[in-house]
């Protein structure tokens, strides 16, 4: 089945610590993974940002939730108990536990109003509709931002020229590490693709191996001849590795093909090639940063 939003697991964690003894977290999310039926895969699986797994963001903010509305307490580091007005609940179970739910609580209601009375209205308001976490929310609007930017870019790519678009996968790959100097790498990359190869790079600084790439600014998809015929220059360099680098997409026999031939080639898609230029802060200018932050459990230890 797929991961359960927050709200959908306020029930079953509840229920699951009716005896009222102390629970752990981590045994929490566990326990309630099995319930769900998740599989390896979903229980896996990360935010967009790759910082923490999807269901135990989740089941984190169902407890946050909860405790906020004096259902469950927290007796130490990491744990949790269920209260006399959690056990009230559960005398009664109703068929679900959603925000809507926790709002007959006088101190959830305490917890919204201090919320949603903060100066900027829009931006940290409890949803009683979404089935996002508050994390989800700020990744997918940060996810928007990060996809328009890239469009921009491969927008800006295609309008600029060959000479400046040789410069700007210098300028990328250097960033990330590849290339040696960048005025090494820029020797290196450029020319009349001598035996279908546009340039060579060193692998690292050292140069203890080398890479050979073929960039182009391409409209159309790309497909297995031409990465045939890559790698058939790789063979004639005696080369192991090699990138291909577009602006475009590649077609599905393209993927496929160089993933049963011995030598390496990495495929890079116009999608992808702006990413990467995001990432390694190429072509972009820092406009804000924002930090989120976690309460530091150790440091208010006391053991």
């Amino acid at each position: 089945m797929a991961i359960p939003d927050y709200q959908a697991i306020m029930l079953p964690l509840l229920r699951y610590v009716s005896d009222g003894k102390e629970y752990a977290m981590r045994e929490v999310t566990d326990a309630l993974a099995n319930e769900f039926a998740l599989t390896m895969e979903e229980r896996q699986e990360l935010l967009p940002s790759g910082q923490s797994k999807t269901f135990s963001n989740r089941t984190n903010w169902a407890r946050t939730y909860l405790k906020k509305a004096g259902l469950l307490g927290a007796p130490r580091r990491g744990h949790i108990q269920i209260t006399d007005d959690g056990k009230k609940v559960l005398a009664q179970p109703p068929s679900k536990i959603n925000v809507k739910f926790l709002e007959q609580f006088p101190k959830f209601m305490e917890f919204c109003a201090k919320r949603n009375d903060k100066e900027d209205e829009t931006s940290d308001r409890i949803d009683t509709e979404s089935r996002q976490t508050p994390n989800e929310r700020l990744e997918e609007a940060y996810q928007k931002l990060r996809d328009a930017l890239a469009a921009q870019i491969l927008k800006n790519i295609a309008e600029c020229s060959p000479d400046f678009f040789e410069r700007l996968v210098v300028d990328l790959l250097v960033a990330m590490g590849y290339g040696g100097s960048r005025k090494e790498a820029g020797k290196a990359i450029g020319g009349s693709g001598d035996g279908g190869v546009d340039g060579i790079i060193n692998e690292d600084h050292l140069g203890l191996d080398v890479i050979y790439l073929q960039a182009k600014r391409w409209q159309g998809s790309v497909g297995r001849p031409e990465i045939q015929k890559f790698a058939g220059a790789l063979q004639g360099h005696r080369a192991r590795k090699g990138i291909f680098l577009i602006t475009s997409t590649f077609t599905r026999d393209a993927k496929e093909y160089v993933q049963n031939i011995d030598s390496k080639i990495v495929l890079i898609d116009g999608e992808q090639l702006a990413q990467l230029m995001i990432d390694h802060n190429v072509g972009v200018a820092l406009e804000a940063r924002y930090e989120t932050k976690r309460i530091d459990t150790d440091y208010f230890s006391e053991e």
